[in-house]
């Protein structure tokens, strides 16, 4: 997944109107140009063209035209080859709203690992992109995405699902979307969602933190600071600002949050490192207030599990998905054993792993 270099001669005759380098450039006169894409790779339903994985695309909403890609591991794929019935879990890919794709090699090949390794039926959504969708078309699109597959209407659904272990996943922008599509899910009340799983999500706010105000924030990085300030205002059609409250989540929103369990991983030299620490505090404080803490039976079970890769930058473990960074991240030491951070996460409920000095704050200083 890199950003195209070439510019055509025509191209650079243009001007540019809207440039969100190395995502997308609008010019004048509404061309888009996507930058940052990945070759298409065709589903095929034969689990050996496919590293044991059948794939297949489907309608999610014609008049929409929202689909997905369905990733089905082969028995043999399985981590727990006894159990009949899998996990579901609906991902949700990145992109900064505006780019990249289920279909997409990048994607296509992190759900296959994910779906053979978690042992789970996977969900992957192709939604609408902004501009020419813009903002909330893609959230509405991920909540059909998840009734559709919790209504199992789907033949490999039907046979193959466990209703009762539904995941809502999400990476960078897709972070975003997955946090907001399991709040509707808790205020909806129809639907269990048993965990939410989002890493290096996308949020902001109109006051920077700490992190963002750094010279190297605004200058460095994958996602610097001055591009990220601009970025929602674009993919909302002009509407909102960074005080919108999908952009920089409310109290009222993540206090209603019902899913079982939570994992947030965050990048340490990614610029929205901070703000994932910030919503991980703030989940684990509506779950298990202060006062709370030493006035029960279970004081150890613990639903947020927060993980850092240190020294790594946003969406380093698509980009790199041999480097020893990216594969700690996906086989992460929890109490002394291996327990894999996203992929056996899902399969295996582990015991959390929280920084607990990233997720001390003051709550009257964070909420809105």
């Amino acid at each position: 997944m890199h950003a195209k270099k070439s510019t055509s001669r025509a191209e650079k005759s243009q001007d540019v109107v809207v440039d969100l380098y190395p995502f997308l450039r609008e010019y004048n006169g509404g061309r888009i140009e996507r930058l940052l894409r990945s070759t298409f790779v065709p589903s095929s339903e034969d689990p050996s063209a496919n590293r044991g994985v059948a794939t297949k695309d489907v309608v999610i909403d014609a008049a929409t035209g929202v689909s997905a890609r369905l990733f089905l591991p082969t028995r043999s794929e399985t981590p727990n080859k006894l159990i009949t019935k899998l996990p579901v879990v609906v991902y949700i890919h990145g992109g900064c709203f505006c780019t990249e794709s289920a279909f997409c090699k990048t994607y296509h090949n992190y759900a296959r690992s994910l779906a053979s390794n978690a042992g789970a039926l996977v969900v992957s959504v192709e939604y609408r992109l902004a501009p020419e969708h813009p903002v909330p078309a893609a959230h509405d699109d991920a909540w059909a995405a998840l009734r559709w597959a919790a209504s199992n209407s789907d033949p490999w659904l039907a046979h193959h699902a466990d209703p009762g272990r539904v995941f809502v996943a999400g990476d960078s922008a897709g972070g975003n979307i997955a946090y907001h599509t399991a709040v509707r899910a808790s205020q909806h009340g129809s639907m269990d969602v048993q965990g939410l799983v989002i890493v290096q999500p996308y949020f902001r706010g109109v006051d920077r933190l700490p992190s963002e105000t750094s010279n190297e924030a605004n200058n460095a990085g994958v996602l610097p600071a001055c591009l990220v300030d601009r970025v929602w205002p674009y993919v909302t059609g002009g509407r909102v600002g960074n005080d919108d409250h999908r952009i920089d989540p409310t109290d009222d929103e993540i206090s209603s949050l019902t899913c079982k369990r939570v994992l947030v991983a965050v990048a340490g030299k990614d610029m929205l490192r901070e703000r994932g620490l910030r919503l991980a505090a703030r989940i684990r404080y509506f779950r298990r207030p202060p006062a709370m803490i030493g006035h029960g039976d279970d004081d150890d079970d613990d639903d947020v599990t927060v993980v850092e890769s240190e020294g790594e930058d946003h969406g380093f473990h698509l980009y790199s998905p041999l480097r020893a960074t990216s594969k700690k991240l996906m086989e992460h030491r929890h109490g002394g054993s291996v327990v894999n951070n996203f992929f056996l996460w899902i399969k295996v409920p582990p015991t959390p792993q929280v920084n607990t000095k990233c997720l001390q704050f003051d709550h009257g200083a964070m909420s809105r």
